[in-house]
């Protein structure tokens, strides 16, 4: 049999063959894309609490792939990840923390504005939509403060590399750029530090449209669930079980709001470790304001507060004078009345008047 004849009975086994591989994973991938997740993800123990989760939150009614996508489109490291499970199962390895690399984690925040719009629009217009090179490379900051590991702690908690990995030199004179120039454009301050996706929650519901006047009443009260990530742990703490902030002004306990959100805020918004209000990053409200929470002024993506006064003041106060009018750090940013902690003193040196 001459060599000719040879590869085309070759031909003949190969291709048949690799259409029917072809077919067969075309099936089989659809079927895992569309099938419950029950028969599916949930099938796998080791994320067997995830979905168990899912199915209790405001996004149950979601397949799985609507925020992960497949095996396929979350590329090389998905498939390494789910070829290694497979391995470890048949070594009997327990393989029981799966985690999401940052860059899964920012695809799962591009599905999140799917739906999200709004909010991710405010977050684009807020603070919190900085960058990795709008912080690390903020030379004013890094001349007085020393970047360290503890930066990522608020500035990165996904990052898949330490700090000293990510920019350098670590000391204060610079110059300083990035080592990895991809993470560069990332956000510090992904959805997912703040939102745990797969958290107990309800979805909104429509109320009695046949009772219209009951419709306030039969409303239910509630907040946005948030939680924060702790990059130490690698892993999300509810906001409900944070600890209140017990903050001090000298010797004297300043009241500090219960809010949940609030507790997510502060920490990264901290004091010192002393406790001592004004300190660090710390802008909890005292003076007049003592007792508010964050987000009583703060829209809580945005974090624009410019329409929160008229929430509660008149257009005219008792001073007659418009309060968003007044020197405080509201209207100039280099008035000595700091907003978060005016008090009536400040402008009433006398006292209060009649």
């Amino acid at each position: 049999m001459d060599a000719k004849s040879i590869q085309q009975k070759i031909l003949i086994l190969v291709i048949p063959l690799f259409l029917i591989v072809s077919i067969g994973f075309g099936l089989f991938y659809g079927y895992w894309n569309s099938a419950s997740p029950g028969k599916t993800c949930a099938s796998c123990h080791e994320i067997g609490t995830s979905v168990e989760l899912l199915t209790q939150s405001a996004h149950r009614n979601l397949a799985c792939k609507e925020c992960h996508g497949t095996a396929l489109s979350n590329g090389v490291h998905s498939l390494r990840e789910k070829g290694m499970m497979i391995i470890d199962h048949i070594k009997g390895v327990a393989n029981e923390d799966i985690k999401l690399n940052e860059e899964q984690i920012l695809g799962v925040m591009d599905n999140c504005t799917r739906c999200h719009k709004t909010e991710q629009a405010r977050w684009l217009s807020g603070g919190h939509s900085a960058r990795y090179q709008d912080i690390f490379l903020n030379e004013k900051h890094n001349k007085t403060e020393q970047l360290n590991f503890d930066c990522l702690r608020c500035h990165g908690m996904f990052a898949d590399v330490s700090i000293g990995d990510l920019v350098g030199p670590l000391n204060i004179e610079g110059p300083w750029k990035f080592k990895t120039s991809s993470e560069a454009s990332r956000p510090v301050i992904p959805c997912l530090a703040c939102h745990q996706i797969h958290l107990v929650g309800a979805p909104h519901i429509s109320p009695d449209y046949s009772n219209p006047q009951n419709a306030f009443f039969a409303r239910t009260i509630s907040k946005p669930i948030v939680s924060i990530y702790n990059r130490h742990d690698k892993t999300h703490v509810s906001a409900g079980n944070l600890p209140v902030l017990q903050l001090w002004e000298g010797v004297r306990p300043v009241n500090v709001s219960s809010d949940p959100i609030m507790r997510n805020c502060i920490q990264c918004h901290a004091p010192n470790a002393s406790h001592q209000a004004g300190t660090g990053d710390d802008r909890t409200p005292r003076g007049v304001h003592q007792g508010f929470s964050c987000i009583t002024c703060h829209d809580p993506h945005s974090n624009d507060a410019r329409q929160s006064c008229n929430k509660c003041h008149p257009a005219i106060s008792h001073c007659k004078i418009d309060v968003k009018m007044m020197n405080t750090s509201f209207l100039n940013r280099s008035s000595s009345n700091n907003i978060h902690w005016l008090s009536c003193t400040d402008c009433h040196k006398a006292g209060r008047p009649k």
